[in-house]
């Protein structure tokens, strides 16, 4: 099983040297993929939880593809609705090439009603429009396609990843949810985004989220969702603190001592 981190873009102590030093952390200490997110517009709904400045993710990875040789780079997640496909399409393979093959693409259809708007798509047809999108960009790359990670919790999201053939890409998600989603028949492939919390002491709340937690919990967590046939799990050190962007050595030292101790399953 691999290991990603999600970045953040975003928040009031990202700037391009914090963003490099992300990326040297992340490379550095052996994990996989480093992922970041995406909004198009900083509307009051976004802006709650992902405030400016935000740094868009296809800028953003094709510079960290420059500045790291051996992560994979990838999106948590691309709403699919707010670009023509066929140009999410291009810029999606060439970010492919100029990084030697390291992209990860993950998609989804969003829910920040007042971006939809300010950006003129109808939030009602986010659905259909991400299945279309979907099916343009497989056809656009042909017989060589870039992996593809399907975003979200509901089964609309379960259904979108089996059709397309992708990976289902839960975010934030109880260990319990994933265990009912992983029985159920027909079940997609598994690459979750998971909350990475780290607590001196064990967390006994039992609507805990994976990857909360002492560091055994958080451990442990990792070694089930490898029997659940995760492929990749992404760890996840942002709270919806937008202060917390100021301070990256805190997710650093979780992130270190994850890497640290955590070994894959045999």
């Amino acid at each position: 099983m691999h290991l990603g981190v999600n970045v953040p873009n975003y928040g009031p102590g990202t700037d391009p040297g914090v963003l490099r030093e992300w990326g040297r952390v992340v490379e550095g200490l052996g994990f996989d993929l480093l992922m970041v997110s995406d909004h198009v517009v900083v509307t009051p709904d976004v802006a709650v939880w992902y405030p400016e400045p935000f740094f868009e993710p296809f800028t953003t990875l094709s510079w960290l593809a420059g500045i790291t040789t051996r992560v994979r780079l990838g999106t948590t997640v691309v709403v699919l609705p707010y670009r023509h496909p066929l140009l999410v399409a291009r810029m999606a393979r060439n970010l492919d090439e100029l990084s030697g093959g390291r992209l990860v693409l993950g998609v989804g259809a969003g829910g920040a009603r007042q971006e939809f708007q300010a950006l003129g798509v109808p939030f009602a047809a986010r659905g259909r429009l991400t299945d279309e999108y979907l099916a343009t960009l497989l056809e656009a790359w042909g017989a060589k396609p870039i992996p593809l990670w399907v975003g979200g919790n509901s089964a609309a999201a379960i259904r979108r990843a089996i059709a397309f053939d992708a990976a289902w890409h839960p975010l934030r998600v109880t260990l319990s949810f994933l265990r009912e989603a992983a029985a159920a028949s027909g079940a997609p492939r598994l690459a979750p985004r998971i909350a990475l919390r780290m607590t001196a002491s064990p967390d006994g709340d039992a609507g805990r989220l994976a990857g909360t937690g002492s560091l055994e919990q958080i451990l442990d967590d990792l070694g089930e969702l490898g029997r659940l046939g995760a492929d990749t799990v992404v760890l996840d050190p942002y709270h919806g603190d937008p202060e917390a962007t100021r301070r990256p050595d805190e997710a650093w030292r979780a992130l270190t001592a994850v890497a640290t101790h955590w070994r894959t399953p045999s």
